[in-house]
């Protein structure tokens, strides 16, 4: 595909309404950010269009993992302590969280954490497969501890060390606006295309035509787009 990515492409598509909102100015927060695994997975343009660094004043990247310190994207990279990342409160323009959410186990400490660290009018972004994607819904039938073994034949590029347990309790549009009901939300679906397809080109486009006449729920991620606003929040 010329460019090295396809029309339904939801990398491009949703790191490219992060660029969007980006100011030289900005602290920006990598919530989630493990090894940095798209760095060396992905080239060319979208891994330009991945890389956050350089792009604003200061970019870190924090995990519960200490493999967090081994990755090469951010200015600055931090362990959390349980859920809470060590920095000040309000001290960070947007946070970015890349197939994160379905992990979250405690939903509303996420949001209080988020709700310290971000500035008034501040952005949260995040990308998550919908609860309903037939992805979550083999996950749930299979037990976290295999996951690791399920993901290796589905997407046989995908590391052990980049596995981890799944909740899948904020990964709605509605649970998403319930939560966060009190901020301005610019939040929605997007069907795009396969990433669990066993490697096999024809498995591919067999996935790709399902998804592209089936409800975006069942094939899509939950893009979420949501600001801090604190006037709403008075």
């Amino acid at each position: 595909m010329l460019g090295g990515f396809t029309s339904t492409d939801g990398t491009i598509e949703f790191f490219n309404r992060i660029n969007a909102i980006l100011e030289p100015g900005f602290t920006v927060l990598d919530f989630g950010a493990g090894r940095g695994s798209w760095y060396f997975d992905e080239h060319g343009y979208k891994r330009k269009l991945r890389t956050v660094k350089g792009k604003v004043a200061k970019f870190i990247c924090t995990d519960i993992d200490a493999v967090v310190l081994t990755n090469p994207t951010g200015d600055q990279n931090l362990v959390m302590q349980g859920m809470r990342v060590p920095l000040e409160d309000h001290s960070v323009d947007l946070i970015l969280c890349d197939f994160v959410l379905e992990h979250i186990l405690d939903v509303q400490g996420f949001k209080a954490e988020i709700t310290r660290l971000l500035k008034p009018g501040g952005y949260f972004c995040a990308r998550t497969p919908h609860s309903l994607h037939y992805v979550s819904l083999a996950a749930r039938l299979v037990r976290n501890t295999r996951h690791a073994r399920f993901l290796r034949i589905v997407q046989p590029s995908r590391q052990a060390e980049d596995v981890f347990p799944t909740a899948y309790r904020l990964n709605s549009l509605r649970r998403i606006r319930a939560v966060f009901h009190d901020w301005s939300d610019f939040s929605y679906l997007h069907s795009s295309e396969p990433r669990y397809f066993f490697g096999s080109r024809s498995v591919y486009r067999l996935f790709s035509m399902l998804h592209a006449i089936l409800p975006k729920a069942v094939t899509g991620n939950v893009f979420v787009f949501l600001r801090n606003d604190a006037s709403r929040q008075r």
